[in-house]
């Protein structure tokens, strides 16, 4: 339900306002002078303001000022019985939605209210998307690997030197690659990655250099391959271990002339093409089994960046996990949580098969089961179900109380609905034992209705057990 704020000294106006819109399902507050109206804005969230011009203590045009400067985003629609239309321009100008002059014409308020919530929600989202796809993610961290790292990336990236990345899956190949071109003289131009892994051996060579219209039977029409597309950029060949002898030929013959031709095609095509590659396999061990090519490995191998897997920089876990907690606290339009120290000392203590990426979807899951503070005992009972880790030891309890799913057998759940079923049983147990059993203090702690608490009590089938 949107939330709307009007600021208006008229009595009668803020009420007939106030019930049209209350009408129409929005959550509304009214004020009567302008700097009472900017204290509520900094202290609450509102998804769109109306306010008067002509007001005692503050006028409607600097409260307007004011309040964008505090937040930027936030809609306004100027209301006065005075409107004229150099009013109106300089309301525009100052960055309000619309101009409506009273009496207001309800058909006409209850449109541009409309408009300018619906404006206001495509500049948020618009927002999140451009966060997503256009910002390259920092490399968190401040351990001596990391630092290493970023040191090599701002020696490297500005000349043409081929860069190995090696580290297991999830560790942040992708990222290092990324930032290489981002601080490289190519910047401008494009980053195309290929993931070798997910391409079928067949296929991967009509990927990499295009091939022509019926150069074999699914060849309908000539495609642009990967080469030709990264052209005047970087071409990141991820999982490059996985590529097969005979891709890996042509693309030693692109390292070697710049030059590549397509499937099917006789034309040799220039490209002018730095290229990044990353693995997480031991090449040197695939040269000997046959599965990799000696003189690629050394054309690629110019510079190699190895990034460290998480449990070799623990030390770095407690930023990396706050950044990520802001992150997706944003993206879900949420209050950011915390973690608590023993909670953080707990996360520090697993194992991290998954690395970065494992850290990223357990702090997701944290967000979404655990309360306002995420404590040890949510580490252990939501982090990492399955993993059969010792929590105790990376610093949770081992009473009653921190006795939740740290050892959960994935085998049990024949779902996911199952095992969410499980957590949350075992979430609202371990409230409740924490709370003595209190349902309203615990419904209040865990930030839901205490009848929805005791519907969830009857459910799964919680009793206290006494002594």
């Amino acid at each position: 339900m949107a939330k709307l704020l009007i600021i208006d000294d008229e009595r009668a106006i803020r009420s007939t306002l106030r019930e049209i819109l209350e009408y129409e399902n929005y959550d509304v507050e009214d004020i009567d002078n302008g700097v009472d109206g900017l204290d509520l804005i900094r202290k609450k969230k509102f998804d769109l303001v109306l306010c008067d011009i002509k007001m005692n203590k503050m006028d409607g045009m600097e409260v307007l000022e004011q309040a964008l400067a505090y937040s930027p985003d936030l809609p306004f629609i100027m209301i006065s019985g005075h409107g004229t239309v150099e009013t109106a321009i300089e309301a525009s100008k100052k960055g309000a939605f619309d101009f409506i002059s009273k009496p207001p014409d309800l058909n006409r308020l209850l449109i541009t209210v409309r408009n300018a919530l619906d404006r206001g929600n495509l500049v948020t989202e618009t927002k999140v998307l451009k966060r997503k796809v256009s910002k390259t993610r920092d490399i968190l961290g401040s351990s001596e690997n990391i630092n290493k790292i970023k040191e090599t990336i701002e020696r490297v990236a500005p000349t043409e030197a081929r860069v190995l990345i090696t580290g297991a899956n999830g560790s942040g190949k992708e990222l290092v690659a990324r930032w290489l071109h981002e601080k490289s003289h190519r910047a401008e131009s494009p980053l195309i990655e290929v993931n070798c892994a997910a391409i079928p051996s067949e296929l991967i060579e009509s990927e990499l250099f295009g091939h022509e219209k019926g150069s074999f039977t699914s060849a309908v029409k000539q495609r642009i391959g990967k080469f030709e597309l990264a052209n005047g950029g970087t071409l990141f060949l991820d999982e490059i271990g996985d590529m097969s002898l005979s891709a890996q030929a042509k693309v030693l013959r692109a390292l070697q002339e710049h030059k590549i031709t397509r499937v099917g095609g006789e034309k040799e095509l220039e490209v002018n093409v730095r290229v990044l590659a990353a693995t997480n396999k031991d090449l040197m061990k695939e040269i000997e089994d046959g599965n990799f090519r000696m003189d690629l490995y050394h054309r690629l191998n110019v510079i190699n960046i190895h990034v460290p897997h998480l449990t070799e920089r623990t030390e770095d876990i407690p930023e990396i996990a706050s950044s990520f907690l802001e992150d997706i606290c944003k993206d879900y339009g949420m209050p950011v949580k915390k973690i608590s120290d023993a909670g953080m000392e707990a996360l520090k203590g697993l194992p991290w098969t998954g690395n970065v990426r494992e850290l990223h979807n357990m702090i997701e899951r944290l967000i979404i089961l655990s309360d306002k503070v995420i404590t040890e005992h949510d580490v252990a009972a939501f982090a990492n179900p399955g993993g059969g880790t010792n929590i105790g030891a990376a610093g949770s309890s081992n009473g009653t109380n921190g006795s939740a799913v740290s050892s959960t057998n994935y085998d049990k759940f024949n779902n996911f609905q199952d095992y969410k079923d499980h957590a949350e049983r075992e979430f609202i147990k371990f409230k409740l034992e924490k709370n003595n059993w209190n349902v309203s203090k615990t419904a209040d702690d865990i930030d839901i209705q205490r009848s929805h608490l005791y519907s969830k009590i009857e459910k799964f089938g919680l009793k206290r057990v006494t002594e």
